[in-house]
């Protein structure tokens, strides 16, 4: 029985093993998460400075609500990148990177709209456009790799992850039991 067991690995440092080995694809898909989401933010920012700005004015109401639906819309990129699942269940379109992709790039062209009442405040403009080409850049990726259907292996790729962190968990339980029903046999000393 002894020597059965030295030959066999410890199913916990199975576990440890195949937990050690993270899908590099899906890493990269997070990243490029975080940077859209980032960038998202940073149309949030912007816009809201427009906002603030052309309410300031008093004579540009409307850029100002614009801003606002700009910003509203925004949140949305952000929220469709933590791919929270409560709001995916919401919006199935954004669960396809096109759909994801085309959005982003709503939220740039409404970003970079109206540019010329910045004409006092070149660093506003100058924010403006690094964060609507930025936004504007990650949508066309998003658009080409949906067309790509990567987005589809991406899915598959998780539930794939999931599924295997799911059976490294059963097995850790079913060694936790088996180590608990081998002390019940082991007659006390």
């Amino acid at each position: 029985m002894e020597a059965q067991s030295s030959r066999e690995p410890d199913p916990p440092a199975l576990a440890a093993r195949v937990r050690s080995r993270p899908d590099p694809f899906l890493i990269t898909c997070r990243c490029f998460s975080v940077i859209t989401a980032l960038a998202a933010i940073l149309c949030i920012a912007v816009n809201i400075l427009s906002a603030v700005q052309s309410f300031k004015n008093g004579s540009d109401i409307f850029d100002g609500i614009f801003r606002c639906y700009t910003v509203v819309i925004a949140l949305f990129v952000v929220v469709a990148e933590t791919e929270w699942e409560f709001i995916m269940k919401f919006s199935k379109i954004l669960e396809y990177w096109a759909g994801r992709g085309m959005l982003q790039i709503f939220v740039a062209v409404m970003t970079r709209a109206y540019p010329e009442y910045l004409k006092d405040h070149e660093e506003l403009f100058l924010l403006q456009s690094i964060s609507s080409y930025l936004l504007l850049a990650c949508g066309v990726v998003y658009i080409i790799s949906g067309m790509c259907c990567i987005g589809m292996v991406k899915r598959a790729r998780q539930k794939k992850e999931i599924s295997r962190e799911q059976a490294i968990k059963d097995l850790e339980e079913l060694e936790q039991r088996r180590e608990e029903l081998e002390s019940l046999l082991v007659p006390e000393a």
